[in-house]
């Protein structure tokens, strides 16, 4: 792929917000650097510079593994809340500035000095963007920003680390693909099973004949784990600090609730599929990893049950759901609200396999199906860690473990799956196309893209 960095083009981030944003990059640039776009592929400084962009529940953690990584300098920090507890534990206290004290604490104890000040923190993402140092961006924001953000990054010439699940909709994630691929990018999806040995192994015995032919796969997804308020719910007044205009974005607009943001967004529909986006796009994705139907996907799916709080209450994300799907070769896919929350169970003519999304919880039967003597076909073996594939994968520009094709195609079986309960309906879905056909499939297309509002419409 090509290395060449392409400018951005700003039709749908508001032209005018966007260059006015720009006019602040003067004082975030970080001055201690050169950047890292000047040196070649041997040079001594050939380090990566990163952007994180969302340093919340899940956000943080990812910046900490970046910072682990000698050949990577996080240069940037960027998210629409100042810093605040609320995130999924009480003590969590996140946001752009502990995220720019994290960065900058680690940094000083690593040069031995008492003070650094070489990480700039902001709350708008395209601040980071039009950066000339930022070589990737890590996108760990709710999910109706990926699509917007991912293909503004691909036109500014970044690679891209975007969580899980890879986007609100099965019609953005289209577009992120596409902007992906024209502007020859490096785009991991943070699906860190595909960087898990045993999860690999698993999927190869299963690939190797090991349980006979597939018949069946079983996935689990977690129940709410979090309470909002029910029926009757109350505004409340937005905290200082946070930028609650800019955490809606290209959602509908709605009046503030605490419940609303941070780690419970994933309960309401306007910013995640609930749960089924959430764990599901783990282990449907060990599915399709183990079922080698990377590059395509079932043939039909199928509402079987869904529960939900009740109506009026914030969270609008079904607490139970169960939804089959069949592929062309007959295999039956079961998803369904069960503990533990992330597990995957293959059943087949001759055995079964079974294992948890970190590779835990391990079991076969018959248990001589697991031996490294068994041919089975190779899959993509991971480094170390993810994130480390990725980094490796932005200097050799090669595919890296989880690519956008395939965070497209695993996450769009949870999108099939939401649309399917949404409908309470059976429907046949073309995998080539990637559009639905026969009964209520003109319902049933009109919910592959959302409504952006104005300002953001993609």
């Amino acid at each position: 792929m090509s290395d060449s960095r392409s400018p951005v083009r700003s039709e749908g981030l508001s032209r005018r917000r966007f260059l006015k944003s720009t006019a602040a990059i003067g004082a975030l640039a970080a001055p201690y650097y050169v950047p890292a776009s000047v040196f070649g592929s041997a040079a001594p400084s050939n380090r990566i510079n990163v952007a994180c962009i969302g340093v919340g529940n899940q956000g943080y953690p990812v910046m900490q593994r970046f910072l682990q990584n000698a050949d990577c300098r996080v240069v940037a920090v960027c998210d629409v809340n100042r810093g605040s507890h609320g995130y999924r534990d009480a003590d969590q206290f996140r946001g752009r500035e502990p995220a720019r004290d994290e960065v900058q604490r680690h940094y000083a104890a690593k040069n031995g000095t008492s003070k650094y000040s070489g990480c700039a923190a902001t709350g708008d993402f395209r601040e980071v963007l039009a950066r000339d140092d930022v070589d990737a961006v890590m996108i760990a924001t709710p999910d109706h920003w990926h699509d917007i953000m991912v293909v503004a990054a691909a036109e500014a010439g970044k690679d891209i680390y975007c969580e899980k699940p890879l986007g609100l909709t099965i019609g953005g994630q289209q577009k992120m693909v596409a902007a992906v691929r024209e502007h020859g990018r490096i785009l991991q999806t943070g699906s860190m099973e595909r960087s898990n040995p045993i999860i690999r192994h698993v999927c190869e015995m299963v690939r190797g004949g090991g349980i006979g032919e597939v018949k069946r796969v079983l996935c689990h997804v977690a129940r709410h784990n979090k309470t909002g308020p029910g029926p009757g719910w109350k505004p409340m007044p937005v905290p200082d600090g946070f930028d609650y205009a800019q955490w809606l974005g290209p959602a509908p607009d709605a009046p503030y609730h605490q419940d609303r943001c941070l780690y419970k967004f994933r309960f309401i529909y306007d910013y995640s599929g609930g749960q089924i986006t959430n764990f599901g796009a783990h282990t449907l994705d060990i599915a399709q990893w183990a079922l080698g139907t990377d590059d395509t996907g079932p043939v039909e799916v199928e509402h079987v049950y869904a529960d939900y709080l009740p109506k009026g209450s914030l969270f609008g994300a079904a607490t139970y759901t169960h939804f089959r799907c069949r592929y062309a070769n007959g295999v039956v896919l079961e998803c369904f609200t069960g503990e533990p929350a992330a597990r995957c169970i293959f059943e087949g003519t001759e055995g079964m396999m079974r294992v948890d999304s970190n590779g835990s919880n391990f079991f076969a039967t018959p248990s001589n199906i697991w031996p490294e003597s068994l041919k089975a076909p190779h899959r993509y073996a991971s480094p170390e860690t993810h994130m480390r594939n990725f980094l490796d994968c932005v200097k050799s520009r090669s595919e890296p473990a989880a690519p956008v094709e395939v965070g497209h195609r695993s996450a769009t079986i949870c999108h099939l799956g939401n649309i399917a309960i949404k409908l309470q309906a059976k429907l046949k879905w073309d995998p080539q196309t990637e559009r639905f056909a026969g009964p209520q499939s003109d319902e049933a297309n009109a919910l592959l893209t959302r409504p952006q509002r104005d300002a953001w419409n993609a």
